[in-house]
């Protein structure tokens, strides 16, 4: 195994650290998965360059307040806020949401998302693994690989140099890291790549950059000398078992081990992650607030060749106070949203680069202050009718799919499931869901169930 130190981490309670990418392990690889998952991987790298932005509203945002507005509902459930007309007929969203109202050709909005359960933890494993299994608040370890580890593993990064699957700032899902975001039984190495450090920083100078990625840098006393020579020595090693692996592990591992490296020395992912070199005027249209920087930094990571990242934007479970935290949280995604969509647009990488915004499931329709008598009213948790906003890498914009009853309660046409959204992902970017995979108990299990994408946005 050939690792690169990259700082002390917690260790969980199997012993293992998985914080780091660059700790190289081989599990899952085994028996009858490794020949399909690496001529899965071939295919679905044959003419595809296209990568995901995720960007994950973690505790459950309001499908009511956000993009499935409800005016003629009782004001218990209509809520605060009236609809606004966005540059598409026919599409109307949050009056907070006034940026994004410019730019809606660009996305289209499912509305008839569902999965029932009221659950953080079984609706936060559904939406990123497409399985709920047994998962629950009783039970809250994954029992599924996320679909950004799926994606690591059988498309791999579409550039030399840069982490296939990035988590910003971290991987955290309901309060667990990696939580629904890791690798399960494919094993740690295809746990996201997490910066953990806060982009919207002022510089001290040019020299002195605030934001940093410490796994970029190597630690005290490594030099690049002693990681040639400490590859060079693992690779003498790694010839000596090839001759006896019949199965091709060790080849695999090779290729762990070239990227890992690349990485630790290599320009290319230093240079994506330096902030500092983007004009200070796309900055200030994102936001000089964490979410808008994490959200620009998504924009480079997938641009210069990651595959998959993901963007935690915590905080949205709003019991109470749902009001003072609309005010607060819309007007943030909004900039970062819309200037995502515009900036992907002006680059030319619209067409290449899916952006995904979810959380774990909706709220409540009807506002909560009769139940709790308070006059600081919010929603609770709803898992019946929720929405997924999708926009470029071949996604149609200007689209509604499906819609909701007149009180938002449940999906009243063209109801979708998670499964459908990770089966738009995986045709996106060229991957088979059926290729198999063994799990801890040696049991063939495909990428995803069956299903299909949504053809509307096809």
């Amino acid at each position: 195994m050939f690792r690169v130190d990259a700082g002390k981490t917690g260790r969980y309670c199997d012993g293992l650290t998985r914080r780091s990418f660059l700790q190289l392990g081989v599990a899952g690889m085994a028996s009858v998965g490794l020949g399909d998952v690496l001529r899965a991987k071939a295919a679905s790298q044959v003419g595809k360059d296209t990568a995901v932005i995720l960007i994950w509203l973690d505790g459950g945002p309001s499908h009511m307040d956000l993009y499935d507005m409800k005016p003629e509902a009782p004001v218990e459930y209509r809520g605060y806020w009236k609809p606004i007309r966005t540059n598409v007929p026919g599409i109307d969203i949050s009056e907070l949401f006034p940026k994004q109202a410019k730019v809606a050709h660009h996305f289209s909005i499912v509305r008839s998302l569902y999965h029932d359960s009221g659950d953080h933890y079984t609706g936060g494993h559904i939406m990123l693994t497409g399985r709920a299994g047994r998962v629950s608040a009783g039970k809250v370890d994954s029992e599924y690989p996320s679909i950004g580890s799926i994606v690591a593993k059988l498309r791999g990064r579409n550039r030399p140099g840069m982490p296939a699957y990035v988590a910003l700032p971290f991987a955290k899902s309901i309060g667990i890291r990696p939580g629904y975001f890791g690798a399960e039984y494919l094993g740690s190495a295809y746990n996201p790549f997490e910066v953990s450090a806060n982009p919207s920083q002022p510089e001290v100078d040019a020299h002195n950059p605030t934001f940093r990625v410490p796994n970029l840098h190597m630690p005290a006393g490594v030099t690049l000398q002693r990681l040639e020579d400490r590859k060079k020595l693992s690779a003498t090693f790694d010839t000596l078992r090839r001759d006896v692996d019949v199965k091709g592990t060790f080849a695999s591992m090779d290729q762990f081990q070239r990227e890992a490296f690349e990485l630790a020395t290599g320009p290319a992912a230093r240079k994506a992650f330096d902030l500092s070199t983007e004009d200070p005027r796309l900055r200030d249209r994102y936001g000089r607030d964490s979410w808008g920087q994490l959200t620009l930094l998504a924009r480079r990571l997938a641009e210069a060749g990651s595959t998959f990242v993901t963007v935690h934007l915590g905080g949205w479970d709003h019991h109470l106070g749902l009001k003072s935290g609309m005010v607060g949280f819309l007007p943030l995604l909004d900039a970062a949203l819309a200037s995502l969509f515009a900036d992907l647009n002006e680059r030319g990488l619209l067409e290449r680069i899916l952006v995904v915004v979810c959380g774990e499931f909706g709220r409540t329709p009807k506002m909560n202050n009769d139940v709790h008598g308070n006059s600081n009213p919010g929603r609770d948790h709803w898992g019946n009718a929720m929405f997924c906003l999708l926009g470029g890498g071949g996604v149609k914009g200007g689209r509604i799919v499906g819609s909701t009853d007149r009180l938002g309660a449940a999906p009243k046409e063209g109801a979708v499931t998670p499964p459908d959204i990770h089966a738009t992902i995986y045709h996106i970017l060229g991957i088979d869901p059926a290729t198999p995979f063994r799990d801890h108990t040696g049991r063939p299990i495909a990428a995803a169930d069956k299903t299909k994408p949504i053809v509307e946005l096809l």
